[in-house]
């Protein structure tokens, strides 16, 4: 009997993949645990393996298909003694994705939803819901299309009847509107102007002049990101808190612990056993902080609040194309050089696509450092379903007064991004109060 491979969930968000590169070719016999395949993801490219033993019938998907949906036939084989012919007439059957033209990948925009109280279905005593008056700033429920046809029309929604759910107003109750000469805008107490619907990509080429540009088709981590941080600005109530941090004292602790870092032996010779960065503390102080503030430490779910019992601070990484957050797990428990160490080795594998699912996939909160390139402040999108992000920016001298006297020190300023539902503004100031304290007492650190 022939055996179906199909496009593996790689992850527990994977909807599709890209069949980067075939190992094994028509007539090889595979056994499991062999690689068969790279798919890349939105986020690394990993290595598939055999499950069953057999010879490659048939290589469905050709290498370098992109969007293959999970579960997609992408290959058969037959079993010992099977003709590989036969088996892959399996391939046939019409389950194997085609590949779509890079040019026509962008997405098509949703279809207006149903009407849910038709005309000819309108017979239905109508709710006694009359929809709030715009004016006195509540929301007034419509279906996009009965909105559509009423500015058209000239109509004030404020001033309709709904007869759909919940007093919903709904293309019947306009269409009747109009036919009674309803509420017509002028005649209405004055609105809130309509915000602008959104481009097309035709009206979005028209602004440009021909020939000045190309289309770059979105590749699967960029749409990814895209939807991700629309969802979390769309669902997630930011919240932000700034400080600044003096590093002076943090700055002669990591010179000192990098001049007293032993030599190994390496491929390329003697090398240190560690260099420590700025980036390497902040992760220890916000894993220390979180410890210090343990319900800062949280996740929210509509049921519950999920407490942590460790700190897992995932580390944003610029790679080509986007970025990915790999995690340092446990980080309040370990030490400066195995966080350093660890991070360079993420870092590198996140940039040459190699991570493991489980290495940039969940944790507790993030940092996210632009200070080598010059920024002093900003605020970073929290990923759910962390809780907090850090946003750090660059060390620079500024006047600061101590003890009534103007002196010079190295000041880092820090905005801590919260998720209002989960973590608020006292809780947030006192994780970051926390983090101050570490920064600004960097041997707490080797405690």
């Amino acid at each position: 009997m022939p055996i179906k491979v199909t496009m593996p969930a790689l992850s527990p968000t994977m909807e599709e993949g890209n069949l980067a590169k075939w190992m094994v070719k028509e007539g090889d016999s595979v056994a499991p645990g062999d690689v068969i395949a790279e798919i890349e993801t939105d986020k690394a490219t990993m290595e598939v393996e055999a499950v069953d033993e057999g010879t490659v019938a048939k290589l469905v998907v050709p290498e370098g298909t992109e969007g293959v949906k999970v579960n997609a036939l992408i290959a058969v084989l037959a079993e010992e003694g099977e003709d590989a012919g036969e088996a892959a007439k399996a391939a046939e059957s019409g389950s194997a994705p085609k590949p779509e033209p890079k040019a026509e990948k962008a997405e098509k925009p949703e279809k207006p939803a149903k009407e849910e109280a038709p005309a000819a279905k309108s017979k239905a005593k109508p709710v006694e819901a009359k929809a709030a008056p715009a004016g006195d700033g509540e929301r007034v429920f419509a279906s996009p299309l009965a909105r559509r046809l009423a500015k058209e029309a000239g109509l004030d929604l404020s001033a309709i009847s709904g007869s759909g759910p919940k007093g919903r107003i709904v293309k019947a109750d306009v269409e009747a509107a109009g036919q009674d000469g309803g509420a017509k805008a002028a005649d209405a107490a004055p609105a809130a102007a309509p915000a602008a619907p959104a481009m097309s990509d035709d009206q979005v080429m028209k602004l440009f002049e021909e020939g000045s540009y190309e289309l770059i088709p979105h590749d699967s981590m960029r749409k990814t990101i895209a939807r991700r941080l629309v969802e979390a600005k769309s669902t997630v109530p930011h919240f932000y808190l700034t400080l600044d941090c003096e590093i002076d004292a943090l700055l002669a602790l990591r010179k000192q612990l990098n001049e007293a870092a032993p030599m190994v032996k390496g491929e390329d010779g003697e090398k240190p056993a560690y260099k420590l960065s700025v980036n390497d503390m902040v992760i220890k102080a916000h894993a220390k902080a979180l410890a210090m503030v343990p319900e800062a430490n949280v996740s929210w779910t509509e049921s519950a609040m999920v407490k942590h019992k460790n700190a897992d601070v995932g580390v944003a990484v610029s790679i080509p194309g986007g970025l990915i957050t790999p995690i340092i797990r446990r980080a309040d428990e370990k030490t400066l050089s195995a966080i350093s160490n660890e991070m360079k080795d993420l870092a590198a594998r996140a940039r040459s696509r190699k991570l493991k699912a489980e290495e940039y996939q969940g944790g507790n909160t993030a940092v996210s450092n632009l200070g080598m390139f010059g920024i002093k402040d900003f605020a970073a999108v929290i990923n759910p379903p962390h809780a907090t992000i850090l946003a750090v920016g660059a060390g620079e001298q500024r006047a600061v007064v101590k003890d009534g006297e103007v002196k010079v020190a190295t000041v880092m300023s820090v905005t801590l991004s919260t998720d209002h539902r989960a973590v608020d503004g006292a809780l947030g100031a006192e994780l970051l109060a926390a983090f101050k304290k570490v920064i600004e007492n960097p041997l707490t650190m080797l405690i």
